[in-house]
C-alpha cells in the first residue's frame, strides 16, 4: 500500500456514501460529528451557527460523497477542510448575513478562527502520550511534576511530551497543517 493512500476505513466509507448507503452517513456523522462541531464552534463561537455548519457538512457529504479525492488526504482531513470552510464562508458573512463587518477586523477574525481551528486538529491528531500531557498540564492545570505522576513517567519524559506537544501547536498559527488538504479541495458548500 503507498504511504499516502486513505486509510481502508475512507475508501470503504466514500464507496457507500456514493451507494446512497444512509447506514454509511450514520457511521460518518457518529465518527466525525463531535470534531466537526467543536471546529465549528471554536470558529465560530456561536453554539447555533456550529450546530447549523455541522449540519451543512454532512449534508454536503450526503449530496457529494464523490467530491471526496482520497488522494488528497484522509476522509478526516476532507471533513475538517469543509467545515473550515463552511465557518469561514459565515464569518465573512454569507448569503444570509446582512452585517458586514470592517473588512480588516473580518480577515483578523478569520486568521484566529483558522488558527484556532488548526489547533484543534493538531491536538486531535498528535500522539496520545503528547495529548495526555497537555491535557494534564493545561487543561487539569498540573505541573511537570505532577503530570509525570499522573502519567507513570519520568519528569523528564514528562517535560519532553510537554515540550513537542506544545511545539506542536505553535505550528497552528504559522504554517498549513500536513496531510490537510491543498485550498480549495473539494467542491463549494
Amino acid at each position: 500500500m503507498a504511504r499516502n493512500a486513505p486509510p481502508r476505513w475512507d475508501r470503504k466509507m466514500q464507496q457507500r456514501l456514493s451507494r446512497g448507503e444512509a447506514a454509511a452517513l450514520g457511521e460518518m456523522y457518529d465518527r466525525f460529528a463531535a470534531l466537526v462541531h467543536s471546529q465549528a464552534h471554536r470558529m465560530l463561537d456561536d453554539e447555533d451557527a456550529a450546530d447549523l455548519v455541522t449540519r451543512e457538512v454532512f449534508a454536503h457529504v450526503w449530496e457529494n460523497p464523490d467530491a471526496y479525492d482520497p488522494k488528497q488526504g484522509s476522509m478526516r482531513a476532507w471533513v475538517t477542510h469543509l467545515t473550515h470552510r463552511e465557518s469561514v464562508r459565515r464569518l465573512r458573512g454569507g448569503p444570509d448575513d446582512d452585517d458586514p463587518d470592517d473588512p480588516d477586523e473580518l480577515e483578523e477574525r478569520v486568521r484566529r478562527a483558522t488558527a484556532a481551528a488548526r489547533a484543534d486538529y493538531i491536538a486531535a491528531s498528535m500522539p496520545a502520550p503528547l495529548r495526555a500531557a497537555l491535557e494534564l498540564a493545561y487543561v487539569q492545570r498540573r505541573d511537570y511534576r505532577q503530570t509525570a505522576a499522573d502519567l507513570g513517567v519520568t519528569e523528564d519524559e514528562a517535560r519532553r511530551r510537554l515540550r513537542l506537544g506544545l511545539q506542536l501547536l505553535s505550528t497552528a498559527r504559522t504554517r498549513p497543517l500536513e496531510g490537510a488538504p491543498p485550498p480549495g479541495y473539494g467542491r463549494s458548500l
